[in-house]
């Protein structure tokens, strides 16, 4: 196991999207930020199904600074609950690896 962590929330717009994953690089918190389009989410909300499309954010950090994203996340976004999901990454090639530990402060 690495102390590297890959971060998932979802956004609803590309807007958005954006400014979040804006918001992480500008404060040295991730190395990284997929955006990816077009996600059908269908969940219960307040006793309610409900669907949306929403932008996926694949967030790759380390585990010192996953409070502080998840911290960015809640303080950006638009969303009463947004999500917030932290996954250990168990392996990866050396170098990359090393990049994020470069590209977070």
């Amino acid at each position: 196991m690495t102390d590297k962590r890959l971060v998932l929330t979802t956004a609803g717009s590309a807007d958005e999207a954006r400014r979040i994953a804006e918001a992480l690089l500008e404060r040295k918190l991730a190395a990284c930020v997929n955006i990816v389009p077009n996600v059908v989410s269908i969940y219960r909300w307040k006793g309610k199904t409900e669907e949306s499309e929403e932008w996926q954010l694949w967030i790759k950090t380390t585990v010192a600074a996953y409070e502080r994203v998840r911290d960015t996340i809640q303080e950006v976004h638009s969303y009463e609950l947004p999500e917030c999901m932290c996954l250990a990454i168990e392996d990866g090639s050396e170098e990359y690896l090393q990049w994020i530990q470069e590209s977070v402060e």
